[in-house]
């Protein structure tokens, strides 16, 4: 029996599961890419809400997880000062179900990251040359490990920032902590942790590219190295130092690493340029991709004199 609306037949199919084909030598038209824009996001979209349903299942073990700093701050705080009366709170009815979608939702997006990451890939890759897709790669390869390496450092230092804060309840007050509010807090500390890791990578890649010189990055270091120890400080929530130092310290080793590795591929590219010559520019670029090397050869026909 098939379903009928208005008498017309409804068919199902999967086929808009399948990517959109993609011309050999990348080109496509506008609408072919806000054709294959929507199919990324779809898919995207699909697949987070699948890690969101299964996440669903592992709610109260995911809220374990992000309540423990909490409590570790708390243990500290009543070392220091046993009389802290402190508690984490849902102030209306429908904060255990909004709560408990945030943290699912959360999980989802970390969990398919890998996939949606992929599909972020798959849509640019056509209109990159073949160094620029090497690149890419490399790119999206380590900005998710940076990624989640800044989350976890946000995460360890979250109950030393706890107990700093609480520690300025006064005698006699109870500290009643929202949980929603709480795990606002927690997601804000950790992404900006993590974000703050790809800082040194996009630098990286900027000198990739040829925006930024090695040479530019060793005159302004100082001023690069002080930045981030004031961005450490704004950015953490808590006041001791030891917040700032585990923001700071990572983001410092890492620019300068950064600064080492631009060097080298800085000289490596002066040395490619000597032994090239004046046509290196052409043959990474033109020579390697199909699409420029057809066009190149294009406009050579198009500017010949007519005999």
């Amino acid at each position: 029996m098939s379903l009928t609306i208005k008498g017309r037949p409804i068919h199902f199919s999967l086929k808009w599961l399948k990517p959109p084909p993609v011309p050999p030598d990348g080109t496509m038209t506008l609408f072919e890419h806000l054709r294959e824009l929507r199919y990324r996001l779809v898919v995207s979209a699909l697949a987070i809400l699948v890690g969101m349903i299964v996440a669903w299942f592992f709610r109260y073990q995911l809220m374990d997880i992000l309540q423990r700093p909490y409590f570790e701050a708390i243990d500290a705080l009543k070392v220091k000062n046993p009389d802290a009366s402190t508690l984490l709170v849902n102030i209306n009815l429908t904060s255990p179900l909004t709560l408990a979608l945030k943290v699912s939702a959360l999980a989802g997006v970390l969990v398919t990251a890998p996939f949606w990451l992929y599909q972020l890939w798959a849509f640019i890759i056509p209109g990159l040359l073949a160094k620029e897709k090497k690149w890419a790669l490399i790119f999206i390869g380590a900005a998710t490990p940076m990624f989640v390496g800044g989350v976890v450092v946000g995460y360890v230092v979250l109950p030393k920032a706890i107990t700093v804060l609480l520690s300025f309840t006064q005698s006699g007050v109870s500290n009643l902590q929202d949980i929603n509010a709480y795990l606002s807090f927690l997601l804000r500390l950790m992404v900006v942790f993590g974000i703050a890791f790809l800082i040194p990578l996009v630098v990286l890649m900027l000198n990739i590219v040829g925006v930024i010189k090695a040479k530019q990055l060793s005159k302004y270091r100082t001023l690069v190295i002080f930045g981030t120890f004031v961005f450490g400080a704004v950015a953490t929530p808590s006041t001791d130092p030891f917040s700032m130092l585990a923001l700071a310290l990572p983001m410092t080793v890492l620019f300068l690493a950064a600064e080492v590795i631009a060097h080298i591929l800085d000289r490596r590219k002066e040395r490619r340029i000597a032994l090239a010559g004046d046509d290196w520019m052409l043959r990474p670029s033109v020579a390697d991709d199909k699409a420029l090397r057809e066009l190149s050869e294009g406009d050579g026909d198009a500017l010949e004199p007519p005999r």
